[in-house]
């Protein structure tokens, strides 16, 4: 035996054990963390049938192009106290019945489709169920279905009390 003998203290009194020990134990936790996370905000996930959708914006585009060609445009407005929601068509296409697709950017869920009814000449109207709080893209179009002859968007932040205009391909 050597006249030195050194004195090594078991591995729980060390620091490397403990630090390692630390780093896997913190990634465990912030993995638990993102997982708790990603379940509640879930945002869903892609459509089942996203590239016919991809395939049908040459369709869009031509619904854009029939509504410039007719001169169509709209201004909308919505009244934040009754929610009551007035649209005035102006161009050479009167529908009985328009529809509003309020999409909102980050949650399907929360988007909304509006029929407005024709009053008189080129005004629609239509009551909210609910007030309209944060931005939402606006389509506009007539109620023929998925085939509809032309397109307005738009984009708007609510509440608001100003006027919102529609225009094709924007």
């Amino acid at each position: 035996m050597t006249a030195e003998h050194e004195h090594i203290p078991p591995w729980y009194k060390q620091f490397w054990p403990w630090f390692l020990i630390g780093l896997l134990g913190s990634s465990v936790a912030f993995s638990l963390v993102y997982l708790t996370l990603s379940i509640h905000y879930f945002d869903g996930t892609v459509a089942e049938d996203y590239y016919k959708e991809g395939l049908a914006i040459n369709q869009q585009i031509a619904k854009q192009e029939r509504a410039q060609a007719l001169g169509l445009s709209a201004t909308l407005r919505v009244d934040p106290t009754t929610g009551d929601i007035v649209v005035d068509l102006a161009g050479d296409d009167h529908p009985e019945r328009l529809v509003l697709k309020l999409i909102f950017p980050t949650e399907s869920q929360r988007d909304r489709l509006l029929t407005l009814e024709h009053v008189r000449a080129g005004r629609y109207v239509t009551i909210l169920d609910e007030p309209l709080r944060y931005r939402w893209y606006l389509h506009l179009q007539p109620v023929d279905g998925p085939e509809a002859a032309w397109r307005l968007t738009g984009e708007a932040r609510f509440p608001s009390g100003d006027e919102i205009v529609l225009m094709p391909g924007i």
